[in-house]
């Protein structure tokens, strides 16, 4: 491409762009709108303007501290006159003559001297007011060069592009063509140009992920080695001490009929709300694989929830001919390699465990079933590690981390879903309310009051920044506490760099009531369950997600006590409080999720990307409408045309084909 030499496109190829293709999609970050021109002498500090003004001196160029350069002009139109600054820019002067008219763009600020328009970019008047695309950049490549590629770019396409999407869907859900989409989302003349090139990309680029997440679905189910004739979930439910839920019903109902009515391997997600009774549901389902001559493996992301998870089962199944065994990093090499025997001689039915269960020692006769708990915990490759260890065995994942329902089917896209939306009668909802840090002392009062009864309480400290764990303040907060306020009480403190055993033996002393208090950091968000834990207080609430709020009330109200949820915030932000309020009203975790999606993104379901889901260009998850509809047209899709490889459809095959090839993923087809 013209004006493209060596060294600019080995910048290109720092962000991405290795190819005019590449560069098409390469959509702005940010718009300037131009079209709206104010006048001069309505200008306010600390606005961003456009405007349209005469340049009333020649640019002046002085050196300042450091070899920079500022380059100052005078501007004016029919209403007044404007200083405008550029720092260190050596070709302003070269770009703007003096007497010529231009549009100019940027912020107001106002200095002794009055007021200034500082860095603005500007185009001459004759270019028309246009709204203007702003590109993500790298140092030595700014977003303008960037913006004359494009246009560049645009040049070269032929006036009738291939369009992946049929035409008769683009006109049924008012998609515009692509090379229209392509044009208007670099180069919108109207607001309302550019939101139309946004529906058709959006749309696009969701649909091509729904295609393809349906297509995984498919390709991964072959055909089971497990055939599983015989359902024991009602011998199962009499041996539980409590009714089970509507919910918990309908989701063994599901899991049984994939393992006994279909000869594909079962692949479904079990997801509840913390307490919702997801366990039960999956012992069902163990039960009744090993009733059928087949091994049960149950993964746990701690050791500690591991071990909680083998004694209720070993008791629950006490009295029954099933042999259950736990496996975990921390046994003797004696006991591991006793629990490994009897697995691969079939001696044992139901294994309980953590990584251990996908070691290469580990090897299984008969593997029916794989659980594995918190499913956002574990990769998708340990997942297939476990799977690996049977002939094609059935799968179920837990997760009570809610995530709306439609963005679930596309994050599960290869997993069938089924909700426990009600929780057991048992369970009262944690009362939550939100108090700021001048109540801290009245609230330390209140938790001492519910230790005094026996009750254990959580305290938990938020992160600095993303990716780093206060953890000066977890220990200093502690030490303060046991020095003050809970001097004469037993108080334990965990985080990100408490070594793996040692954190184990503090969850595990705090689960057995060696401690009344635990000082945290977010460790606890998944792990420990302590029934007798009745109070949870959460620092600095305003820095936490709603959904990972949620999941922290979660680690009380699990025994038969009233228990609560303290919020500790002094922001008063009404964005914040807002947030914040939601958590106070209600504890159904659906609605959190939705609420947590609206406000924040999708950032807290998808953390460190680890579903290994492609990457989105334009599409944003937390745009629920443009989920929805995506969804609408690939149902459509999928019943006009059977199947992704109808020759109408090769276009957009090539669209699925490239986008997970991108996020990492195997070929499709």
């Amino acid at each position: 491409m013209k004006g493209i030499g060596e060294k600019r496109a080995e910048l290109f190829s720092k962000l991405g762009v290795n190819s005019v293709g590449e560069l098409l999609n390469f959509y702005p970050r940010a718009y300037e709108d131009w079209t709206s021109v104010e006048k001069i002498e309505n200008l306010l500090e600390g606005g961003t303007y456009c405007i349209k003004a005469v340049l009333g001196s020649p640019v002046s160029d002085a050196l300042i501290g450091g070899g920079r350069i500022l380059s100052k002009a005078t501007v004016y139109d029919d209403t007044g006159k404007l200083r405008l600054v550029w720092f260190n820019n050596r070709y302003i002067s070269r770009m703007l003559v003096y007497g010529g008219e231009y549009f100019f763009f940027g912020k107001i600020t106002v200095d002794n001297y009055g007021a200034q328009m500082l860095s603005p970019t500007f185009a001459p008047v004759a270019k028309g007011a246009m709204i203007h695309p702003v590109y993500r950049t790298t140092a030595g490549l700014v977003s303008k060069s960037i913006s004359a590629a494009v246009e560049q770019s645009l040049k070269l396409l032929p006036e009738t592009v291939n369009d992946p999407i049929p035409e008769q869907i683009r006109k049924k859900y008012g998609l515009c063509g692509l090379r229209q989409a392509l044009c208007d989302i670099h180069f919108p003349k109207t607001r309302e140009a550019l939101e139309c090139a946004r529906k058709r990309l959006v749309t696009e680029e969701l649909l091509v992920l729904n295609l393809g997440m349906r297509s995984l679905k498919r390709h991964s189910r072959g055909v089971s080695g497990v055939k599983i004739k015989r359902d024991y979930s009602k011998e199962f439910e009499s041996l539980l001490p409590f009714e089970l839920t509507g919910a918990q019903r309908r989701a063994v109902a599901d899991c049984v009929s994939d393992i006994t009515k279909s000869g594909a391997p079962m692949n479904r997600l079990i997801q509840g709300d913390v307490g919702s009774g997801k366990t039960a549901v999956a012992a069902s389902i163990c039960y009744t694989a090993a009733k059928n001559g087949f091994q049960a493996a149950f993964m746990a992301p701690t050791e500690i929830l591991a071990r909680q998870h083998f004694d209720n089962l070993s008791a629950l199944l006490e009295n029954t001919s099933l042999r259950v065994e736990l496996l975990t990093g921390s046994l003797k090499e004696s006991e591991k390699k006793r629990v490994r025997e009897g697995l691969s001689s079939g001696e044992v039915d139901l294994v309980i465990g953590t990584h251990a269960l996908i070691t290469d020692k580990t090897e299984f006769k008969s593997l029916g079933v794989a659980v594995t708990d918190e499913q956002h915990r574990f990769g998708v490759a340990q997942r297939a590690k476990l799977l690996g260890k049977g002939e094609n065995p059935h799968l179920m994942v837990m997760s009570a981390t809610p995530i709306p329902r439609t963005l679930g089917l596309i994050i599960f896209g290869d997993l069938d879903i089924s909700v426990i939306d009600e929780l057991p009668p048992s369970r009262k909802p944690v009362k939550t309310v939100l108090r700021g840090a001048a109540d801290r002392k009245k609230i330390y009062s209140f938790i001492k009051r519910e230790i005094a009864q026996g009750r254990q309480a959580f305290i938990v400290c938020p992160l600095i920044e993303e990716g780093e764990l206060d953890v000066a303040s977890a220990e200093e907060y502690a030490a303060e506490l046991m020095l003050n306020d809970f001097s004469d009480i037993p108080v334990a403190v965990v985080h990100g760099k408490t070594k793996a055993d040692e954190k184990e033996r503090i969850m595990a002393d705090f689960a057995a009531n060696k401690y009344s208090l635990l000082v945290s950091t977010t460790v606890i968000e998944v792990g420990v369950d302590v029934p007798n834990a009745s109070v949870m207080m959460i620092e600095n609430a305003e820095r936490f997600g709603l959904s990972q709020l949620h999941q922290l009330r979660g680690r009380v109200g699990r025994g038969k006590f009233q228990s609560y949820c303290v919020l500790v915030s002094d922001n008063r932000n009404p964005v914040t409080e807002e947030r914040l309020r939601v958590m106070c009203s209600t504890n159904d975790g659906f609605r959190i999720a939705d609420e947590d999606l609206k406000m924040r993104g999708p950032g807290d379901f998808f953390g460190e990307r680890q579903h290994g889901l492609p990457q989105m260009s334009i599409a944003d998850f937390a745009d629920t409408k443009s989920l929805e509809l995506s969804q609408k047209i690939a149902d459509e899709i999928i019943f006009i045309y059977k199947d992704l490889r109808n020759d109408e459809l090769r276009l957009l095959n090539a669209e699925v084909e490239r986008l997970f090839a991108r996020g990492g993923q195997n070929t499709l087809n």
